[in-house]
């Protein structure tokens, strides 16, 4: 094994309709809306690094409101003494990591999107990282 996973906690929580007629055009148009994942990192001490994996709605149209909506999970890892393969932690930062935290990730979302009155939320259950990896790379 190459590194452990030391943490692993939601950072952000943005929900915010400020307004009621963003609501109910949201729930008329939601499918004018398209999700959103990103991933960030960043060396938090010698061999830890933080990988942050977000997901937000954004619209697919700039002319349509825009909504505060993103969760934000933080995982910190700990590399080995001796890791140096930079390939590698290419790989654990934007698929390894992403793969095991998007599920909890995308049940928040969906909890908070329930529970905010719209029913018709439908986020993929699988997102295929290494897929979106190699395309990036390419």
């Amino acid at each position: 094994m190459n590194y452990k996973i030391i943490a692993k906690y939601i950072k952000k929580l943005n929900f915010d309709i400020s307004k009621p007629d963003k609501f109910f055009s949201l729930t008329k148009d939601i499918s004018k809306y398209k999700f959103k994942i990103d991933i960030r990192s960043n060396r938090f001490k010698e061999n830890i690094i933080e990988i942050q994996t977000s997901l937000s709605l954004e619209p697919k149209d700039e002319n349509l409101d825009k909504i505060n909506a993103q969760v934000t999970f933080s995982t910190l890892i700990e590399l080995d003494k001796d890791f140096t393969d930079k390939n590698k932690l290419e790989e654990i930062i934007l698929i390894d990591i992403p793969n095991g935290v998007y599920p909890a990730l995308r049940k928040v979302f969906i909890f908070i999107f329930e529970n905010s009155g719209f029913r018709e939320i439908k986020i993929d259950p699988n997102v295929d990282f290494r897929k979106l990896y190699l395309s990036r790379k390419n």
